[in-house]
């Protein structure tokens, strides 16, 4: 009975030590538990804004914006919304474009008939390549190793292999080519024929034309949505905006925007779509899900070439009538800043500098 007793009274003993374990062990749990909790909520906190954390992602966003009757091309520092870098280029430069991985920048010289490379890093010229007359626009395919040049005094579009700076074809498009944009898969560039209202549709592998698209008149900006699937084309001589479904390569609908629209630009998640007006110094926002403008903001100045930041947040545009760019809020959609550039800035395109 005694080792029955004694038995029990040690099973109550085991019992009771695990149970008073068992209870620090739960509150020790709870207070790690809470611990981690407040941890992770306190650097939830912490973390930005989706769009701005894309901003802050990048090493530096630079914009660069040409300027047309000086030569020039003006580097602006997107934190600081400064020029660090007046860079001289060829005669009449015209458009831009960066490199996806933002070590060049090529711009037209239309009165020379070149393409200045810009290296980033030094914010010089290390090469020049003659290209055809009067180029305008150029695009830069997703991979980095082609550009695609509007030469709009020959009707044609220069393919230049970014690798060699040569120019590797020669594609006849329509009259007066204007604009250029590259699919996001590259498999497709479009290019506007301001001369006889038409796009161009080239297949980049063959570095041929397999379409051509009746748009609207003198058709000059065009862009293609994020996911591919849009393009649309600015057309500066009846006031709107030609939408064509990539798929079928034909006009899915017709936009009114403002007086003489010149470029477009979207924001990274494709849902809004910017148009510079130039007659009346306007941007026109479309909603892209709707087709329709949602707003219009007032520019001081005859609004020409826009470009957006990598996070969304900002809308950079070349004012050619006043020397200036004008730095939209997409937030608000409302101008933020006006900075002072060079005579007559036509182009605008942000470089993400590593």
């Amino acid at each position: 009975m005694r080792w029955i007793r004694a038995a029990a009274e040690n099973r109550r003993t085991d019992i009771s030590g695990q149970t008073q374990v068992g209870v620090r062990w739960s509150r020790l749990r709870a207070v790690i538990t809470a611990a981690a909790l407040a941890t992770g909520l306190t650097a939830l906190a912490a973390l930005p804004t989706t769009a701005a954390a894309d901003e802050t992602r990048q090493a530096r966003q630079v914009a660069y914006v040409s300027n047309l009757t000086e030569g020039t091309v003006s580097a602006i520092d997107v934190a600081t919304n400064t020029t660090i870098a007046t860079i001289p280029v060829g005669n009449g430069p015209r458009g831009v474009a960066a490199s996806p991985g933002g070590t060049r920048v090529y711009v037209p010289n239309s009165t020379s008939g070149t393409v200045s490379v810009i290296n980033t890093a030094t914010n010089g010229v290390i090469a020049v390549i003659p290209v055809g007359t009067a180029p305008f626009d150029v695009a830069v395919t997703p991979g980095g190793t082609r550009a695609y040049v509007t030469n709009n005094g020959s009707n044609t579009v220069s393919v230049i292999n970014t690798a060699t700076n040569t120019v590797i074809a020669t594609i006849p498009v329509g009259a007066q080519p204007f604009g250029v944009a590259v699919t996001p898969g590259g498999t497709r560039a479009y290019v506007t024929n301001s001369g006889d209202g038409t796009v161009s549709v080239i297949n980049t592998a063959a570095n041929t034309v397999i379409a051509t698209i009746p748009v609207g008149a003198e058709p000059t900006g065009v862009g293609v949505s994020p996911g591919g699937t849009r393009a649309y084309v600015t057309n500066q001589a009846d006031g709107t905006v030609s939408v064509i479904n990539t798929a079928t390569n034909t006009v899915i609908t017709t936009i009114p925007v403002g007086t003489t629209p010149s470029d477009v630009a979207f924001s990274p998640n494709g849902t809004r779509a910017y148009v510079t007006n130039r007659a009346d110094g306007t941007v026109s926002v479309i909603n892209t899900a709707t087709n329709t403008v949602i707003t219009t903001i007032p520019i001081d100045g005859a609004a020409s070439g826009v470009s957006v930041t990598l996070g969304g947040t900002r809308a950079y545009v070349a004012n050619p009538g006043d020397g200036t760019v004008s730095v939209i809020n997409t937030a608000t959609n409302t101008v933020a800043a006006t900075l002072t550039v060079g005579v007559l800035p036509t182009d605008v395109a942000i470089a993400n500098v590593p």
